[in-house]
């Protein structure tokens, strides 16, 4: 009787040591269980109820105020710690963002076109390119109408843009025919004739020259074509210098002479090769090698057709 007694006495000292005190925990469903916690794991708490009936619970199945209220428990506090949910930290508030005031750069006040060039140093700028390319127009009108460079440099620094429009409609200004070209171009007088004595005449006898005199050794003029003069283009190629488009040149043309001055080089054509609308091809002479080039009519600036020995 006596073993029966300390028995359960043991028993009861036992669930003294082990029972933190009855107490009500919340669960997630909404209910709630009262009783002792007798042991603590990782899995769940065994609650011993009033009844004297042991229960085990899982952790998932508590709410977070029964977690909470477990987590004061030393020996459960371990495993309930791992399921409560932290609450998200509080926003902070946010600072008023003050707009300061910034010093911003004054209009220019509204002005005319030009008054506006002449203002800013960007329009004076533009303004002095646009100037010196007027004269440089001019310079290059004077050099296609043959009109003198200080008349024509003089007009476009006065009147800029219209002084050389108004020049380049101006007809190009042609070259006196010098004295001696005129007594070139004067018909030969005609050859002597005289009638025999006593006899009416039967026409004009021309006499012979004599079979000691030595042949003339007079050679053509050089033929001077420069632009303003000549519309340098297809036709006036074909029509002017037809010996020079054959691969064997006439005997009028064989010894005869074409010397091509452009904006960059000067050549001395052998031959002419191929011509289109715009531009001629030359055959010419590069050391000892013979090369084609391409010359556009625009650069062709002055052509002489001359003999070779003059």
């Amino acid at each position: 009787m006596r073993k029966i007694l300390w028995t359960a006495l043991g028993l009861w000292l036992g669930g003294l040591l082990l029972a933190v005190g009855a107490d009500t925990f919340g669960l997630a469903d909404g209910s709630s269980v009262t009783g002792d916690v007798v042991k603590v794991d990782d899995t769940g708490i065994l609650f011993r109820t009033p009844n004297d009936v042991y229960t085990n619970y899982a952790w998932t199945r508590f709410s977070q105020a029964g977690l909470k209220q477990l987590a004061q428990n030393p020996k459960a506090k371990p495993f309930a710690e791992p399921f409560i949910e932290i609450p998200p930290p509080a926003r902070a508030q946010m600072e008023e963002v003050k707009v300061q005031d910034v010093s911003r750069l004054a209009q220019p006040p509204k002005a005319s076109l030009f008054g506006a060039l002449f203002s800013s140093s960007v329009g004076l700028a533009m303004l002095l390119l646009i100037y010196f390319a007027n004269l440089y127009a001019s310079f290059e009108i004077a050099i296609y109408r043959k009109h003198p460079f200080a008349l024509m440099l003089g007009v476009a620094a006065v009147l800029p843009i219209v002084g050389p429009i108004v020049l380049l409609a101006l007809p190009p200004q042609v070259e006196p025919v010098s004295e001696q070209e005129e007594e070139e171009e004067k018909p030969e007088a005609a050859p002597e004739t005289f009638a025999m004595p006593g006899s009416a005449p039967r026409g004009e006898i021309r006499i012979a020259a004599a079979s000691w005199r030595s042949p003339t050794t007079e050679k053509p003029a050089p033929q001077i074509f420069q632009r303003g003069q000549f519309m340098f283009n297809r036709r006036f190629f074909e029509t002017k210098f037809p010996g020079f488009f054959s691969t064997v040149r006439p005997d009028a043309d064989r010894d005869m002479v074409l010397l091509v001055k452009t904006l960059h080089a000067h050549f001395a054509v052998q031959r002419i090769t191929r011509i289109t609308a715009s531009d001629v091809h030359f055959e010419v002479m590069q050391g000892a090698a013979r090369q084609e080039v391409m010359v556009p009519f625009t650069e062709i600036q002055e052509i002489v057709l001359k003999h070779k020995d003059t």
